[in-house]
């Protein structure tokens, strides 16, 4: 009698055992659908414009949410490259070749639970594009305000070695309260401001 008691009792156990593996089993592959459904991965291949696979390419990917989320993925011997899993979202995805940004598309939007493909063949450029000259930046640096102004500071559009640009409306030449003073008197001029209906 003790030993049927017994057997019953190791019994109902490794039954509990294996509705307990069978429970954690279930409860593993939903959590990890879950945690797939809501991620989506970047893949393509670059090519060159010979339609040749690009080794080494770096795939520069930002997140335009807000979150500052950014990766970077380097293409394979066949030109392919896939990202880590993301969430579903838009990004900013940038080529570089050689340190060099050859492509950037603002608004890639993964797709919840698939790859999102993204290929990229670079085009040749014409002579005329490789010898043209590169179009001159403009430069700007803050001019802080001067001390005893009322005026703020100012940005001043400056040359590529640091010069003030003097070709525009940026011309203003600073002088002494006594230079004023004989340009008042030589001119005839006055600091009074006059106003439309007034002498």
């Amino acid at each position: 009698m003790k030993s049927c008691e017994l057997v019953r009792s190791r019994v109902a156990s490794v039954y509990m055992f294996i509705k307990s593996l069978q429970i954690a089993f279930i409860g593993l592959v939903v959590f990890t659908a879950t945690a797939w459904a809501g991620n989506s991965v970047l893949q393509g291949i670059v090519k060159d414009p010979k339609g040749q696979p690009v080794k080494g390419a770096d795939i520069r990917i930002e997140a335009k949410d807000g979150s500052k989320l950014s990766k970077s993925v380097k293409t394979d011997a066949s030109g392919h490259y896939i990202s880590d899993p993301l969430p579903v979202g838009t990004y900013r995805i940038t080529l570089i070749v050689n340190g060099a940004v050859k492509a950037s598309i603002n608004n890639t939007k993964t797709k919840l639970g698939e790859p999102t493909q993204l290929n990229f063949e670079l085009k040749a450029t014409s002579p005329s594009q490789a010898s043209a000259p590169a179009k001159k930046a403009k430069h700007y640096v803050w001019v802080p305000p001067t001390t005893g102004s009322h005026l703020g500071g100012r940005w001043v559009e400056v040359n590529d070695d640091g010069t003030a640009d003097t070709t525009g409306t940026n011309k203003v030449k600073k002088i002494r309260g006594d230079a004023l003073g004989r340009f008042e008197s030589d001119t005839g001029a006055t600091g009074a401001i006059s106003q439309p209906g007034r002498p």
